[in-house]
Formats: structure tokens, C-alpha cells, sequence
């Protein structure tokens, strides 16, 4: 079997027992099925009759899985394609198949839940209307507030002195709210959470009301896969940001406050390991997150 983890800082893959990096991820300005094209180029030649696609950029909505047969029927000889929302490569692999729910926060956020076979689904909306508590979210607020305190509206003199350079590098942009902008806010995040470390009141501020917002994101997903608020759903909190400790034991408080029985675990594995585990054990489509090309 062969399973691809199309990423968007780069992508791996698996063919049997080896796994391989690649630096070539998916490009904000290509489709999924180009990125993928793009990738399978680079491959080495495989013959696979089976092919799990792990892919970011779906949103959480799988479709027309056949042009993705027909790509793997080209590149490597496969009779059945199971194309999959990483969010739910994400779920099966950090908790082995089991229920419960997985936050995954990096520059954005979604998280997936899965209970008696049902699945759902939230966030992943994209950093213009989604994406709260996540990386570029910390860091455009920090920034934002950070500006403002510098016009006057706001008091907090050490949030302005501690993101004087991020300021700087906001009066240079020639574009204020294009791609650069972006990559500046996502860039900030881990200050930000350094920031709060230091006691720094705004911060403390953002980094509280980012952990409530994903812990209401934890709870929306679990309900919306059929649990309720009193089940004891092993809950999975990863990404870049969950990594400073404050962040993540005020994430497990409120999920906590929101779901009282609710157990905080460790991750088993990754989106390969998920997609490998879907294709094996999962060979019935799951809308919208899973769909099959040749079963």
C-alpha cells in the first residue's frame, strides 16, 4: 500500500514499511489535485494496487474522488483510492481509530471527532471568518492590539514594547493585509504565547480567550458527532502552538469546564499512520471527510 500526506509546509509518504519526506507541499495557488500531480513527479516508481490520500485543502469536503483514481491508476497501477480530508487522517491516527476528539492547531484550526461510527467536522474555516485560538489568529490580534496601543487606544505600554519589531515589520509592508501580512501574523504566534509567559496583561488576555474559543470548538465537534456533555471522550490537543505548556493546560482547563468527564491523551501517531489505518479498516465512503475511488 501506498499512502501520500499531502501537507502544506511539504508532504510524506509511505510505501510498505519505508517512510519518505518531501519539502514540496501544496501551494496556496493550486487545487489539490495539482499539488498531488506535482508530488506524484516526484515520486520514485511504485506499483501500489491501493492508495490512501491524507490531503489538506478540502476544508472537510471530499469530492469527486474519481479524478484522484484515475491520477493513482496513472502513476502507480492503483484499482482503489481512498481520498481523505486530513483532518480525519489526523483523528484516526492520533487515536488509533478510537472515539473522541483531536483539536489541531497550527496557523489555523479544525478539529474532527468521531463517536459509534458518526463523524464531524469544525473550524478549518480559513483565518478571514475561522481559525480561533490558532497561530495566525494569536499573532493578528497581538499585532492588531499592539498597534493600537501605539495610536493611543490602549494602555498596556509592555504589549507595545515587547512587539515594537512586529510593528516595524507592519509599517514596511507595502501590502497591509496580502500574503507577507499573513506570514507576519502566523510568524508571531510563539511570541505571543511568550508574551503571556511573561505576564504581559494583553497577551494574558488573547492566549485566555483563544483556549475558550477552541475548547468551545472541542465541545461543538464532539456534540456534533453525536456525544453529549456528560460522555468521557478522550480529547487529543497537538499543533505548533498547543506546544507552549501554558496555552495547552489552559486549553485542557476549559475543555475541561465544557466537557467535565472529558479525558486529555497523548497522540498515537500522525495523518500517515491515520490514512493507512482508514484504508485497511474503513473501506466505505464517509461523507463528506472520506471518500473511495474503485470499491
Amino acid at each position: 500500500m501506498l499512502v501520500v500526506d499531502l501537507g502544506q509546509s511539504g508532504s510524506r509518504y509511505k510505501f510498505e514499511s519505508s517512510r519518505s519526506i518531501l519539502s514540496r507541499g501544496k501551494l496556496s495557488s493550486e487545487s489539490v489535485f495539482e499539488s498531488l500531480r506535482a508530488i506524484f513527479e516526484l515520486l520514485p516508481s511504485i506499483k501500489s494496487d491501493i492508495v490512501a490520500l491524507s490531503c489538506t485543502g478540502f476544508n472537510g469536503i471530499v469530492l469527486e474522488p474519481e479524478i484522484y483514481g484515475q491520477l493513482c491508476a496513472k502513476y502507480f497501477g492503483a484499482t482503489k483510492v481512498a481520498v481523505i480530508d486530513d483532518g480525519l487522517a489526523g483523528f484516526i491516527g492520533a487515536l488509533n481509530g478510537g472515539d473522541g476528539v483531536v483539536l489541531s492547531i497550527g496557523g489555523g484550526v479544525v478539529a474532527v471527532a468521531g463517536h459509534e461510527g458518526k463523524y464531524a467536522h469544525r473550524d478549518g474555516l480559513g483565518s478571514t471568518f475561522g481559525d480561533e485560538g490558532g497561530g495566525f489568529w494569536l499573532g493578528k490580534l497581538a499585532i492588531t492590539k499592539a498597534l493600537g496601543i501605539r495610536q493611543g487606544r490602549g494602555d498596556d505600554k509592555e504589549m507595545l514594547d515587547y512587539f515594537a519589531e512586529e510593528c516595524v515589520a507592519f509599517d514596511k509592508l507595502t501590502v497591509k493585509n496580502g500574503a507577507d501580512a499573513a506570514t507576519l501574523a502566523i510568524n508571531t504566534a510563539k511570541r505571543v504565547l511568550d508574551a503571556a509567559d511573561a505576564g504581559i496583561p494583553t497577551a494574558t488576555t488573547i492566549i485566555e480567550e483563544g483556549s475558550r474559543l477552541l475548547a468551545q470548538t472541542v465541545l461543538a465537534t464532539w456534540l456534533g458527532c453525536g456525544g453529549n456533555n456528560t460522555d468521557s471522550p478522550e480529547i487529543v490537543i497537538k499543533g505548533g502552538p498547543a506546544r507552549n505548556a501554558s496555552y495547552y493546560s489552559k486549553i485542557e482547563m476549559q475543555v475541561n469546564a465544557q466537557l467535565p468527564n472529558a479525558v486529555i491523551v497523548q497522540t498515537t501517531g500522525d495523518n500517515v499512520d491515520g490514512a493507512q489505518w482508514i484504508a485497511e479498516n474503513m473501506r466505505q465512503n464517509k461523507p463528506p471527510l472520506l471518500l473511495w475511488s474503485g470499491l
